[in-house]
């Protein structure tokens, strides 16, 4: 569990045509593992990023029909890694779609899938409007998986902003927690370190992000700068804007000594909020028994 790896966060800047990203992102994918990764990690919306619904829909299929899917697993099993599609977009019903992130091993087999719980329902200041409910089905529940050298945790981009998954994956034992996003400039520029590095510091794990980044043929302008954050809150790689790869070396030792100076996951308690009506008119915060 000690073994120190190398991690690569691949940065693309997806296309319409998911024979086009995947031909682009494969190839990223290669630079990656030749460079030495053994876990390579690509953003939100792998295969597509689409604006439009409709042009959405006429492209995705369901997952077991999904040649990106298909290519990547051979990709894997070929170059002997673990390979984690950030996020693929395929189709969960007739008109829902689920923006589902894959842990591919390197026999090419999937350890572990997980649906984006949280949909990025927003009006932004520059006029941006994004309403992900009204195209993707949200999941329910978070996914963790053994890699050789400790936990990992998947969730994917605005997940980041609810601190209680992180906290849970942690205390569940993962020492890696992945946040793959296509995050916008707006909210890129105000949020995206501190929110990354935030999520490393209190749970006292690896953060791994693999970004979107530039203006998409979608006209999405998305904030690119992945990142790999250690369990201090020290940023390890960071990528511009422009589609390629970070790297750096991971000794998951620093995730015990992290949590060693700073023992927070063992302080933790549980409160309900009782009493609001009380006679000073404060909440109050009653303390729950485990």
């Amino acid at each position: 569990m000690n073994e120190t790896f190398t991690a690569a966060m691949v940065q693309t800047r997806t296309k319409l045509s998911p024979d086009e990203n995947l031909k682009e992102i494969g190839e990223l994918i290669r630079e990656a593992a030749g460079a030495g990764a053994n876990y390579v990690q690509t953003p939100e919306m792998t295969n597509i990023l689409a604006a439009n619904r409709d042009q959405l829909f006429k492209t995705i299929v369901e997952e077991d029909h999904d040649k990106s899917l298909n290519s990547y697993r051979a990709l894997a099993k070929e170059l002997g890694i673990f390979l984690h599609l950030g996020s693929l977009a395929v189709r969960a019903t007739p008109d829902r779609a689920a923006n589902r992130a894959f842990l591919i091993d390197p026999n090419g087999n999937i350890l572990a899938r997980y649906d984006k719980i949280h949909m990025f329902d927003v009006n932004l200041a520059n006029g941006e409007s994004y309403r992900e409910s009204a195209t993707y089905q949200p999941g329910e529940a978070v996914a963790i998986a053994d890699l050789p050298w400790g936990r990992i945790g998947l969730t994917i981009c605005y997940d980041m902003r609810f601190p209680a998954i992180y906290r849970a994956l942690a205390e569940a034992g993962a020492s890696f927690l992945t946040m793959p996003s296509a995050f916008t400039k707006p909210t890129g520029d105000a949020h995206w370190h501190v929110l990354l590095r935030s999520r490393a510091i209190e749970n006292g794990a690896f953060v791994f992000a693999a970004a979107q980044g530039g203006t998409h043929e979608s006209k999405r302008l998305t904030y690119g700068h992945s990142l790999i954050v250690d369990p201090w809150g020290e940023i390890l790689a960071e990528g511009g804007t422009d589609p390629g790869i970070i790297i750096a070396k991971i000794d998951p030792a620093k995730v015990a000594d992290a949590r060693g100076k700073i023992p927070s996951l063992q302080h933790g308690r549980r409160f309900s909020i009782a009493d609001a009506n009380g006679p000073t008119g404060h909440l109050h915060l009653v303390r729950e028994r485990t």
